[in-house]
């Protein structure tokens, strides 16, 4: 599994990023898990999610206190039907396995979704390519290299 995390790295210099990986053998799979184990808001995790929108690979940037309104995305990215990609369709798309999908560096060019919910925060953890795997990024850099593009995906919150 160490490619993953080669790949990551590779992928990361390229960018001109020198991430700080932080590594939990109790792993960092779930939103969580990796706030627990950084000693974070679960606010400040990236969560990584690809769904498919009709039948492209869209990857969506949310935080780990939020889940994503298909719907929302959907109309984000024009399509007509999403739904959640299976873990071969991951994997297919991005190169990782769910749980330690990193923001760039896939195996495909992506449509990058990142909600805005994970901009008010000074630093977000995101995957390093496996989930066990973590590193810190400032929001607007994250924004930057993932090629993403913001937009509301999280679900309504009634007030």
């Amino acid at each position: 599994m160490s490619g993953a995390l080669d790949r990551f790295t590779e992928a990361a210099r390229a960018l001109g990023l020198q991430p700080e990986v932080r590594r939990f053998p109790e792993g960092t799979k779930t939103a969580v898990d990796a706030a627990n184990a950084i000693g974070c808001d679960v606010g400040q995790i990236v969560k990584s999610l690809v769904f498919m929108a009709d039948e492209r690979p869209v990857l969506a940037l949310v935080s780990g206190a939020e889940r994503v309104d298909t719907a929302r995305l959907g109309v984000a990215v024009g399509a007509a039907i999403t739904r959640r990609a299976t873990g071969d369709e991951a994997r297919g798309a991005t190169g990782f396995a769910i749980g330690g999908v990193p923001p760039f560096g896939h195996a495909a060019e992506l449509t990058v979704l990142v909600d805005p919910g994970l901009l008010g925060h000074e630093v977000v953890w995101a995957a390093a390519g496996l989930p066990d795997a973590v590193f810190p990024i400032s929001p607007d850099d994250l924004v930057r290299v993932s090629g993403g593009r913001v937009a509301a995906l999280a679900e309504a919150t009634a007030a």
